[in-house]
């Protein structure tokens, strides 16, 4: 399981976002919490079902955020300061949730010392699945256009070289190894070298072995009417 996303707290704060919010105050001294209402319900609790401990909260943190929320409760005890954190927690009811903490220090009006905390609990397990929903939808995108670039490089071999679809894949390999370059941008780099402006007639066969022998990125491809040959490199990259 991954950790809770920062980006979940940006995400709270936008605008017109409508998450559950509960304010909180924790005396230090005793370890006594006080919730309102919707802290009990982020928790599984119906309101003043149990009483809220700081046992209590980390009985029901998630095991591989407690230390780090541990720490920033520390140090908001020691200093005051204002501080933030997101975190896990298992509800009463098993269900994972996402929530935001934020809060600052109430110090001692005589010693100065911290003597309570004080804030609010926002629940952004929505506003988490949302952005994890997200990255993946993007991930799965980008997957599915490096297949796409591949797909497109293998045509170009198949047609310029007389290859099938295994052999042409094996010649984009093959290279890459050589190249130390991950296929996927070798095969951009090709499909992105085919597609560049002004070109009208498929490359050659000796265009593409030699593209394949000296591929240029797609910032570096020159017009097809350029001087140089569709491998070469010039300027500050010659060696």
């Amino acid at each position: 399981m991954t950790e809770p996303s920062e980006g979940a707290f940006e995400a709270a704060l936008a605008p017109g976002t409508q998450l559950p919010v509960g304010r909180y105050r924790l005396d230090l001294a005793t370890g006594q919490w006080a919730w309102s209402d919707e802290i009990f319900l982020m928790h599984g609790f119906a309101p003043g079902e149990v009483v809220p401990t700081t046992a209590l909260m980390l009985s029901h943190k998630h095991p591989e955020d407690r230390d780090r929320v541990d720490g920033v409760l520390e140090q908001a005890a020691a200093t005051g300061a204002p501080f933030s954190s997101v975190h896990r927690v298992r509800d009463a009811h098993g269900k994972i949730r996402t929530l935001a903490v934020t809060g600052q220090g109430r110090p001692d009006p005589d010693t100065g010392d911290i003597v309570e905390l004080f804030g609010y609990f926002v629940d952004v397990t929505g506003a988490n699945e949302d952005i994890a929903q997200r990255e993946a939808t993007a991930a799965i995108q980008a997957s599915a256009e490096r297949r796409a670039s591949i797909e497109q490089a293998k045509g170009v071999l198949m047609v310029g070289l007389g290859l099938d679809p295994d052999a042409a894949f094996e010649r984009l390999r093959t290279a890459s190894n050589h190249l130390n370059v991950p296929v996927r941008d070798l095969a951009t780099w090709l499909v992105e070298w085919f597609r560049r402006p002004g070109v009208t007639t498929f490359p050659s066969r000796e265009e593409l072995v030699e593209f394949l022998a000296a591929p240029v990125p797609p910032t570096h491809v020159d017009p097809p009417d350029a001087a140089t040959l569709p491998g070469e490199r010039t300027g500050p990259d010659v060696d």
